[in-house]
């Protein structure tokens, strides 16, 4: 692949990528500080907090259903179609959070529409991450797949750093009494910028090898959706299962800890959020040189490593925490983020794709990922508040759910047997 071209679409997978996590994830930067405390308005704190989470949640059990929707126009239509529909529909709803008036204001249509907001951020980011990975992937030379495969994660992690910085830039330039007012308000709202910009930098590109191979063959299965759960159900199980162990400890890390570290550790938010920006940034620039050690040690033994090491790391990763200094919850998400999940998040998405035959490969990588992204991935941040209200503030419960989340994704990858596409036993189509 020559050099121009290569640039093009590392930086269309990966534009369009982070800006539409860094329109999720400013929902959960703020869910337990907003929007628990002026939408979902309770008695008790406790309960705020879990409805907040619950809007996180939301929109994860939806991405299955925007997944499988957007996935049939990337099979059926073509990966770069889906990709600046799932964009618009990001955008779109993103902005729309900004303008939403409060409890205070609007009664329960306050939460009602926040909620509204984020079922439709679920289904654009529900067909988002299969078709960057595979723009990535199926334009990539064989031996630089498992780099070209990181380049898209990366934008998880600069969503997150985008999403941080924004907040804090806002901390830095309001008082308290404006953040709260309209302050937070105003990164949702200058989002829809990054979505024009990203939309334009997708449009100069074409379709992908592998899908125009298809549309030539005449292979295109009629419903791609029956297909991939009639021939491939296993893959299903397993890549949904291999997610696990990549989201959840993700959430805690990224999204519960900020709740986690301000009410009950006392500490600043601003601090949280640089702490969770600085690790955010030293992870993605690791995550393309896992992608690129796979190429050379093999995805499924990097995988491995980081998921063992994820499970030895749950209890170690709240003793720092409960040192409730900044410096310890610094070195507990670098730890965490950083140096453990880098490895797993980064070979995940070629893993999977190398998995499925290309005439159902977008469907077959979106289901397992976002399955197993509603199952633990949004619920995280939810069930480890809900343990920890339930067990008088004790974090052992939390640290044993990752230790289970870690036994589940290990079992899947173990299951896994690496094929080429044109290897898979069942290749004929309806």
């Amino acid at each position: 692949m020559e050099k121009k071209l290569e640039k093009k679409v590392l930086s269309a997978s990966l534009i369009g990528s982070s800006i539409e996590w860094f329109d999720f994830f400013l929902y959960a930067s703020v869910a337990s500080i907003i929007f628990s405390k002026q939408y979902f308005v309770t008695d008790d704190p406790t309960i705020s907090n879990l409805i907040a989470y619950f809007g996180l949640a939301l929109s994860f059990f939806i991405r299955p259903f925007g997944g499988i929707f957007f996935a049939h126009i990337g099979d059926k239509m073509g990966r770069k179609k889906t990709l600046v529909m799932t964009l618009l529909l990001m955008g779109l709803a993103t902005v729309a959070i900004g303008f939403i008036p409060n409890y205070e204001t609007i009664g329960i249509a306050a939460p009602l529409l926040l909620l509204l907001c984020r079922l439709i951020q679920g289904l654009g980011i529900g067909g988002e991450w299969g078709g960057a990975l595979l723009l990535a992937t199926e334009y990539a030379p064989p031996e630089k797949r498992g780099y070209f495969g990181s380049v898209p994660q990366m934008g998880v992690t600069i969503g997150m750093v985008l999403g941080s910085l924004a907040f804090y830039m806002m901390t830095a330039v309001t008082t308290d009494a404006q953040f709260n007012n309209f302050g937070w308000r105003i990164p949702f709202i200058l989002s829809g910028v990054l979505v024009f910009f990203g939309l334009w930098i997708r449009q100069g590109l074409d379709e992908t090898p592998d899908f125009k191979a298809i549309q030539e063959s005449g292979k295109a299965p009629k419903v791609p959706l029956i297909h991939t759960l009639k021939y491939h159900w296993k893959e299903v199980l397993i890549t949904s299962g291999a997610k696990f162990v990549e989201t959840a400890p993700f959430y805690i890390f990224g999204t519960f800890v900020v709740g986690y570290a301000t009410e009950k550790l006392g500490l600043k938010f601003e601090s949280i959020m640089l702490i969770v920006m600085a690790s955010a940034v030293l992870t993605t620039i690791l995550i393309p040189q896992y992608g690129k050690m796979s190429d050379k040690v093999g995805r499924k033994k990097l995988y491995l490593i980081g998921a063992f090491a994820m499970l030895l790391y749950s209890f170690p990763y709240f003793w720092l925490l409960e040192q409730k200094s900044t410096i310890a919850v610094f070195i507990a998400t670098v730890i965490g983020l950083s140096i453990i999940w880098s490895p797993i998040t980064a070979v995940l998405g070629t893993m999977f794709s190398e998995v499925f035959n290309k005439e159902v490969r977008y469907t077959g990588v979106t289901l397992g990922y976002q399955i197993g992204a509603a199952l633990a991935g949004g619920t995280a941040p939810m069930i480890a508040e809900y343990l920890m209200g339930t067990f008088n503030g004790s974090y052992v419960p939390v640290a044993v759910y990752i230790i289970i989340i870690a036994i589940i994704s290990i079992i899947s990858v173990l299951s896994i047997q690496h094929q080429q596409a044109e290897d898979l036993k069942h290749t004929t189509v309806n």
